[in-house]
C-alpha cells in the first residue's frame, strides 16, 4: 500500500514565534560607537546617529525603538559601555526585535563577548543586523562568519594596543616625562608639554611635608586639610590617607620621575599592574623644577620607613614617637607603658620585682634615630 505524506508549512517565524506572513512592524533600533573622542572620531560618531536613525525611520516595515551609542569606550569589553549595555538588557526585556550597526568591531573587538552576547540576544528572539559585513544573525551562516569577523576585530585591536606600548615605553625610554595634569597637585603642563610648578598648588604640597615632618601621620594630615577646605587633587572636598601617602612618596616633587610605575596585562581587559621588575623601569633625574628638595624628600622616606616599622607601638602623637627605640630589645618608646603580672606573681607579692624591672626598662640607653632622619 502506498504511503501518502502531506506536508504541513510553517506557519511561524522559529525565532520570533511570528505568524510568518504577518504585517507586524519589527521594532528596530540602532547602535553607534567611537572608541576616542578625537574631532574626526566626533564626525563619524555623528554621522553613524543621523544615518541609522533616518535608515530605520525611512522603512515602513520598521518601528523605530530608539538610537543607543557610547562615544569615547573601547569594545575590547563590556564593563563601561552604558549605552550598549542599555541596549542589550532592552532587547532581553521583549521591547527590541532587530539591532543595526555598522560592522562587528562596532558591537564588540572580544570574540567571547560578541558570541555569548549574540546567542543570548537570538535566544530571546531578537536579531542582529552588520551592515559592512552583510550579516543577519538568524541566518545559518550568520554565527560562523560572526566568529571570523569577531577575532579578525580582536586581533586588530591586540594589534593596535601593541602599537601604543612600543611607541609608550619608547617615550619613557627617551626621558619623556607626562603626568595626568588635571588631578595632579603642584604641577600645570608647560608650553614644551613639561612640568611647570603651580605656585598656589605648591604651597599645599609644601604644608603636607611640613605636617610629616613636624609628627603628623597621614590621617592626621588628611584630616587637617580637609578641616582647612582645601580640595583633593581631583577636586573632592574630603582628604583620604592614601591621598597625602601618595604625595609624600611621590619622586616628582623633587624633579625627577620613576617612568613606567605599571602596566597593562591584558589588552581586552585592560588591567594594571604595579611594575615589579616584569618590565623596564625608567628614572629621569632633573627633569623638572623641584617643589620639595631632593635632601628633604630623602629624609621623609626614610621617616615614613621608621613609621612603618613601629606603627603597631604608636599612633605618632608623641614628637619621639617612632624615632626612638631601645638599644636592647629594639622596641619602639611610646606613651604607655604597661606591666605584664601573671596572678602567681600578684599573690606572691612579685609585683614590686616586675615593677622594678620595668623602672630598669626606663632607664635603659635608647638610640635615637641621627636627626637627618626627620629635620
Amino acid at each position: 500500500m502506498a504511503k501518502n505524506v502531506t506536508t504541513i508549512p510553517a506557519t511561524r517565524n522559529r525565532f520570533t514565534a511570528y505568524p510568518i506572513n504577518s504585517k507586524k512592524k519589527r521594532r528596530v533600533a540602532g547602535y553607534a560607537r567611537v572608541s576616542t573622542d578625537m574631532e574626526d572620531q566626533q564626525t563619524s560618531y555623528a554621522a553613524q546617529c543621523d544615518y541609522y536613525t533616518q535608515y530605520i525611520q525611512s522603512r515602513d516595515d520598521w518601528e523605530f525603538v530608539g538610537l543607543y551609542s557610547d562615544e569615547g569606550i573601547t569594545a575590547c569589553n563590556t564593563f563601561k559601555r552604558e549605552g550598549f549595555n542599555r541596549m542589550i538588557d532592552d532587547a532581553l526585556a521583549g521591547t527590541i526585535d532587530l539591532i543595526i550597526t555598522k560592522s562587528v568591531s562596532r558591537f564588540a573587538r572580544n570574540t567571547v563577548d560578541s558570541l555569548s552576547t549574540i546567542r543570548k540576544l537570538k535566544d530571546n528572539g531578537c536579531e542582529c543586523y552588520f551592515e559592512k559585513e552583510n550579516i543577519w544573525t538568524f541566518d545559518g551562516k550568520g554565527e560562523l562568519l560572526l566568529t571570523i569577523m569577531s577575532s579578525l576585530a580582536q586581533e586588530e585591536s591586540r594589534s593596535i594596543s601593541e602599537n601604543c606600548t612600543w611607541g609608550w615605553r619608547k617615550r619613557c625610554a627617551d626621558g619623556k616625562v607626562t603626568v595626568p595634569f588635571g588631578r595632579f597637585l603642584g604641577y600645570d603642563r608647560g608650553e614644551d608639554g613639561n612640568l611647570v610648578v603651580n605656585e598656589e598648588q605648591a604651597k599645599i604640597v609644601r604644608k603636607i611635608y611640613g605636617y610629616f615632618l613636624q609628627g603628623r601621620s597621614p590621617y592626621q594630615i588628611a584630616k587637617l586639610l580637609t578641616e582647612q577646605g582645601i580640595p583633593t587633587p581631583g577636586g573632592k572636598k574630603v582628604w583620604g590617607k592614601a591621598v597625602v601617602v601618595s604625595i609624600l612618596t611621590n619622586e616628582k616633587y623633587k624633579g625627577d620621575a620613576l617612568l613606567q610605575k605599571v602596566y597593562t596585562t591584558d589588552f581586552l581587559t585592560k588591567k594594571k599592574k604595579k611594575n615589579e621588575g616584569e618590565v623596564p623601569q625608567y628614572y629621569v633625574e632633573g627633569n623638572h623644577e623641584a617643589i620639595i628638595s631632593p635632601a628633604v624628600f630623602d629624609q621623609v622616606q626614610i621617616l615614613m620607613q621608621s613609621r612603618e616599622q613601629g606603627k603597631n607601638l604608636n599612633s605618632c602623637v608623641n614628637i619621639f614617637s617612632s624615632k626612638i627605640k631601645c638599644g636592647d630589645c629594639g622596641g619602639w618608646y611610646g606613651s604607655k607603658f604597661s606591666i605584664l603580672m601573671t596572678s602567681t606573681e600578684k599573690s606572691s607579692g612579685s609585683a614590686i620585682t616586675s615593677l622594678t624591672a620595668e623602672r630598669n626598662v626606663l632607664r635603659r640607653t635608647w638610640t635615637k634615630i641621627p636627626s637627618s632622619s626627620f629635620s
